[in-house]
């Protein structure tokens, strides 16, 4: 069963009081979290105080008609992918007609049919579903790429004028700015003493800010190597501020004790000592 906090959210707007109750009985079965309003006005102000994923909204209504309530719904860009199901008696063509006008996204003809409503709710709710979906990865996608910018054009310069006092606070924001963004594709904590995953997870989050990263096996099989042929830093960059190798073994070290807190980071080569690539030895404490 689906969580309080993962219900979604469905409002029923209609002024006859029993076909709200019948449409709640129908829904009923289901982990939905209904809300309902009785007027036109009152969806219009549910629609501002809720987060609503689907409403179903009865065409004929004494105040504003359904097809209005459904224009500002789908006319506010806040609103606008929120689906909306039309329960009307109406069967004329141009009935139909002027909800899709108003940009209803489906409709049920009254008296309402128990398997219909279901059917359609859920596949509603899907679409919905996957509409969120696009828009978080989208909107993670740009956090990640505002990360990227920051760190890889902004941070050599600061460092590179900052003071030690300034330089290690820098650090340690940008570190904590990587594990907040670049980290969320990662399921670390089904990965508990596993090199491979750690290193896999270090040469990735590398790869991500610009970088090229890949991991490998160490001696015997007890340690890991991650290998980088080109530094997220701006290239030469990294060569006149070693500094930035600093950054990139802190990045590492903690992305690999969210792994497992028994594992370490130690620099082997860095370009920032101009080494011809970066390795970085994860182990065993």
């Amino acid at each position: 069963m689906l969580s309080e906090k993962s219900k979604p959210k469905i409002l029923i707007v209609d002024d006859m009081p029993d076909n709200v109750e019948l449409i709640e009985a129908y829904l009923s079965v289901e982990p939905y979290d209904i809300i309902t309003a009785s007027s036109g006005k009152e969806a219009i102000q549910k629609l501002k105080e809720e987060k609503l994923d689907m409403i179903f909204l009865d065409v004929m209504m004494p105040d504003i008609s359904g097809y209005d309530v459904c224009k500002i719904v789908k006319n506010d860009p806040e609103t606008q992918f929120i689906p909306v199901l039309m329960l009307t008696a109406l069967s004329e063509l141009e009935d139909r007609i002027e909800g899709i006008e108003s940009g209803a996204d489906d409709f049920l003809t009254k008296p309402i049919n128990r398997l219909e409503l279901k059917t359609r709710v859920k596949s509603l709710l899907r679409v919905k579903c996957m509409h969120d979906q696009l828009v978080a990865d989208r909107d993670t996608l740009e956090m990640k790429n505002r990360v990227q910018s920051v760190l890889t054009s902004i941070i050599p310069t600061l460092l590179r004028v900052a003071s030690n006092e300034e330089k290690k606070v820098i650090i340690n924001q940008m570190t904590g700015m990587v594990e907040k963004t670049l980290l969320d594709t990662y399921h670390l904590e089904n990965k508990k003493s596993d090199f491979a995953y750690a290193g896999e997870v270090c040469a990735g989050i590398m790869n991500q800010l610009g970088g090229s990263f890949s991991s490998e096996t160490g001696e015997k099989g007890s340690s890991w190597i991650v290998r980088g042929t080109k530094c997220p830093w701006k290239g030469e960059e990294a060569r006149k501020n070693p500094i930035l190798c600093t950054l990139t073994r802190k990045i590492l070290s903690n992305v690999t004790l969210k792994v497992d807190s028994n594992f370490s980071v130690e620099a082997l080569k860095t370009i920032g000592n101009r080494n011809d690539c970066c390795e970085f030895l994860i182990k065993g404490t």
